[in-house]
């Protein structure tokens, strides 16, 4: 028998490096591009909010004493004495202030007859003369004002009083306690002792004598 001449040769393993993708390069290339749009983004927001930040600390300017009187009498009626007191923290210049009240006057601006009618106005329906009156001299309004006022406020004082208990009660009271009750109600709102009494019809004639003081605290 004859033997083979070629040998047997051992195969070789080749092993070979795995080659990164196409693929794989693109996700890279897409992951950074958007991380420098996101380290873009942060950049220009830390930048507006320095931005924003630095605003608050300007300082606005300080508004003059006629402003805050103006911006104080462009909301409502004040009298002078209460404007007067409303200013007195933002100056130390007690003539100043009072320069600035009489200029208010002579402008229009302030004027202790529109506070007086604004009061009027917001309280007649619903108090008494009694405490209209004593709301004004509060503020400071001069008496002669206030007596002009008192005065127009008496023509209209039993209308007025009778609306009020009318819409409260309604009923004559039929019982001495219900009419002490009726009585400190409308004394309580700033009415007469003779005006109540024109109101309670039926009450005793020494109606006022026996209440007189007796409304004290309410």
């Amino acid at each position: 028998m004859r033997k083979s001449g070629f040998a047997s040769v051992p195969h070789e393993t080749e092993t070979s490096e795995a080659l990164p993708s196409p693929l794989d390069e693109g996700g890279a290339s897409s992951q950074a591009d958007q991380f420098e749009r996101t380290s873009t983004s942060r950049t220009s927001r830390t930048s507006r909010n320095a931005r924003t930040n630095e605003a608050p600390g300007r300082q606005r300017p300080e508004r003059s004493l006629k402003g805050r009187a103006l911006g104080y009498l462009s909301r409502r009626e004040y009298s002078r004495a209460e404007l007067s007191r409303k200013l007195m923290p933002f100056t130390e210049n007690a003539d100043e202030l009072e320069a600035l009240l009489d200029a208010l006057e002579r402008e229009g601006w302030l004027s202790d007859a529109r506070f007086a009618e604004s009061v009027v106005y917001r309280r007649a329906a619903r108090v008494g003369a009694g405490r209209i009156v004593s709301e004004l001299k509060r503020h400071a309004v001069g008496d002669a004002l206030i007596e002009e006022v008192n005065a127009q406020l008496r023509e209209t004082e039993l209308a007025r009083a009778r609306g009020v208990w009318q819409k409260k009660y309604g009923q004559l009271p039929e019982t001495p306690a219900e009419r002490a009750r009726q009585a400190r109600f409308l004394a309580a709102r700033g009415f007469s002792m003779s005006i109540i009494g024109k109101i309670l019809k039926g009450i005793e004639d020494s109606f006022e004598g026996d209440f007189e003081g007796g409304f004290d605290g309410y």
